[in-house]
């Protein structure tokens, strides 16, 4: 069915455009949600009346897209992956993984819109992207791919404080010994006080 747009349509086409979709997809979605009307003879009246206001929107668009251009160029970009001690990746960088970077400097970038131009990102260093973005407008992008540091690693001697514990609970057990050395020798000194008694008693 052919229709035009009345509104941007993701992934189908902005406001004003004609399109040749499935009878489907017109009648169950495009049509009931007002995104668009059928093509005739009264609907292309009414969008020729609406070309200049239709228009306008495209050149904001424009402007809006220029200034993404020039702001995404200069983003200072990074993403930690890990690594092995020779630089490759255990993975790879995709589109996702930049679109996730991105987002996190505040960009919100479909990830169908970055292009890597076929290169496999599998190891450190610096690399750059094409984001497509409106009409014509493309911007590109720079990024570096770290290592990630591996910090489980130097956190495991924690084994110390388990023998700080042990020796904690040794410390009763050297005492009693030192109890047990001290008692004998009391013993001797009462004999000579019963000798004593028997002496005197003679």
């Amino acid at each position: 069915m052919k229709v035009i747009l009345n509104v941007d349509v993701k992934s189908l086409g902005e406001e004003g455009d004609v399109k040749n979709v499935a009878n489907g997809y017109a009648r169950n979605f495009l049509l009931p949600r007002n995104l668009a009307v059928p093509y005739n003879e009264t609907t292309v009246a009414i969008f020729e009346a609406r070309k200049a206001e239709i228009e306008a929107r495209k050149e904001q668009k424009r402007k809006d897209s220029l200034s993404l251009k020039e702001k995404l160029e200069a983003a200072v970009i990074e993403i930690t992956m890990p690594a092995g001690a020779n630089g490759k990746l255990y993975g790879a960088v995709t589109p996702h993984v930049i679109g996730e970077a991105l987002a996190k400097l505040g960009f919100d970038i479909e990830r169908k819109r970055i292009d890597l131009q076929g290169v496999a990102v599998k190891s450190v260093g610096t690399f750059k992207a094409v984001i497509k973005l409106y009409e014509t407008q493309v911007a590109e992008i720079h990024f570096a791919v770290k290592a990630q540091e591996e910090e489980k690693k130097e956190e495991k001697p924690a084994k110390p404080a388990k023998g700080g514990r042990n020796n904690r609970h040794e410390a009763p057990k050297a005492e009693a010994s030192v109890a047990e050395e001290a008692a004998p020798a009391e013993a001797p000194a009462e004999a000579p006080a019963s000798d004593a008694a028997e002496g005197s008693a003679e």
